[in-house]
This record gives structure tokens, C-alpha cells and sequence, in this order.
């Protein structure tokens, strides 16, 4: 299978990277990843009115086609971020704007909207500073959910088989960590 890996987070020191990290070793013996760091990449975020432009011509900027042909060759994309201000970091959502681009991961046909990466998986990995708990009391997993999970996977065609949430993780004992990284293991031996 492969494994197409999104990660947002600047500090390769944090949770996010060691998660990320754990899960391309245990991916690599079997499965071919790419790895695409936003922040290392310094991927320009900012949708531009020359990006609208062209895409409604059908056209994409140089950097834009690079992520787009490795959203086409994966059958699994992984997004590994926090949740900053109960979202994802400005980076990635402005790499989701600029990749997930009209055309090319959906369109209109006679006014009814189609998803166009189809027969493609999903899997998010958030980590979070308040406890799920508190997520679900205050509403804001439902709104994650909507907005990322539907409004944007869904929306585009990807089927998303995970969304998993690191709580507590400013917090987070070793013994924490390692059954993250196993429960990971094992969402991915299922695909």
C-alpha cells in the first residue's frame, strides 16, 4: 500500500514528529511512504488571487502540482497535526486550500457537488491539549468532525477510516505514548 504522510507541526522535538516518526518505521518494512513536512517544505499556505485564477482555468502553480501527484499516487493519506483554536494549524489548512483545489479534488456537475479523490483512505491524528472528555462536553469534536472529517475528506471523495485524538498531550506520560503508538500499529495492520 502507500502511504502518503501529511505532517503540520514546526518542532520536530514534539509529539506530533515522534508519532510521526514511529509511524514510518513501523510502515516502511511493508508499505512504500512519502512524507510531506509542511513547515520543513516551507509550503506557501497563502491562497492567492493568481491561485484562484488558475484554478478556474484548470491550472495549478508549480508547488501545488508536486503535493497534487502525491495525493494521487497514495491509497492512504495520514494528516499528523494538533488541534490549535479547535483546528489545524494555518499551514496545513492553507495546504488543504491550495491542493485540494476545484477540479482536481471535486467539482460540480449540473449544481450537485462530486467528490473526485475516490478509492482513497483517510486517517487523522490530532493531538489536543483538553481531555476528549472535555472536547465532547464543549461540543467541539462534533465541529472538528463537520468540519474536517465531512466538510473537507468526505467532501472530496476520500473515505476516512480513523480519526484518532492524542489527549492530553502536553501531559503525556511514556507509558501514554507507547500505547498511542501501539493503538496506531494497530489501526494500520487492519488496512
Amino acid at each position: 500500500m502507500k502511504h502518503l504522510i501529511i505532517f503540520a507541526h514546526p518542532s520536530e522535538q514534539s509529539l506530533n514528529a515522534s508519532i510521526k516518526d514511529h509511524l514510518v518505521s513501523s510502515l516502511s518494512g511493508e508499505h512504500e511512504v512519502e512524507i510531506r513536512d509542511l513547515n520543513q517544505m516551507q509550503f506557501n499556505p497563502v491562497l492567492s488571487q493568481e491561485d484562484i485564477a488558475g484554478q478556474r482555468r484548470g491550472e495549478v502553480a508549480n508547488d501545488v502540482k508536486v503535493e497534487q501527484k502525491w495525493v494521487r499516487w497514495a491509497d492512504c493519506i495520514t494528516f499528523v497535526y494538533p488541534i490549535w483554536w479547535v483546528g489545524m494549524p494555518a499551514i496545513l489548512k492553507g495546504y488543504i486550500d491550495r491542493v485540494f483545489s476545484y477540479g482536481f479534488a471535486y467539482r460540480y456537475v449540473e449544481g450537485q457537488q462530486q467528490g473526485l479523490l475516490t478509492n482513497k483512505q483517510v486517517v487523522i491524528i490530532n493531538t489536543l491539549g483538553k481531555s476528549h472528555q472535555e472536547y465532547q462536553t464543549l461540543g467541539f469534536d462534533k465541529a472538528i468532525a463537520l468540519s474536517v472529517d465531512s466538510g473537507i475528506f468526505s467532501y472530496c471523495g476520500l473515505t476516512v477510516n480513523a480519526h484518532l485524538y492524542l489527549d492530553r498531550a502536553e501531559r503525556a506520560t511514556g507509558e501514554r505514548v507507547v500505547g498511542w503508538k501501539a493503538e496506531i500499529e494497530t489501526l494500520y495492520a487492519k488496512q
